[in-house]
C-alpha cells in the first residue's frame, strides 16, 4: 500500500463506486490530527442533486480508494429527496470571501 500526500489527492477526480462521475476533491478536513471528511466540489449529474451548493464533504469512511480517481461508496451521493449522507456546502458570497 502506497501512503499518499493529501496535496496529491487534492484535485482528483471523484467517481462513486458503481462508475458515476461525482466531482473533484478540493480539500481535506482534519480532526485531530487524522483525516476526518473530504471536501469535493460537485460535478457531474450530482450538481441537480445538490441544488445550488458548490459541493458536498463527504465523510472519510464513504471513501473506498484513492489512487489515480477518487472512489467512494455510492451511499454517500445525495439523493434527490435531500443530503442523506454527505453535508452541503452552501455558497459563500464573493464579498466575504
Amino acid at each position: 500500500m502506497r501512503v499518499r500526500k493529501i496535496t496529491e489527492v487534492i484535485g482528483l477526480r471523484a467517481f462513486t463506486d458503481s462508475g458515476e462521475f461525482f466531482g473533484e476533491v478540493e480539500e481535506a478536513n482534519l480532526k485531530d490530527n487524522r483525516i476526518d471528511g473530504w471536501r469535493i466540489k460537485v460535478g457531474g449529474n450530482v450538481v441537480s442533486l445538490v441544488g445550488g451548493a458548490r459541493g458536498v464533504i463527504i465523510p472519510h469512511q464513504f471513501v473506498k480508494a484513492i489512487s489515480d480517481v477518487f472512489i467512494i461508496n455510492k451511499t454517500a451521493m445525495p439523493t434527490s429527496g435531500g443530503m442523506e449522507s454527505a453535508t452541503e456546502i452552501e455558497e459563500v458570497p464573493e464579498d466575504l470571501v
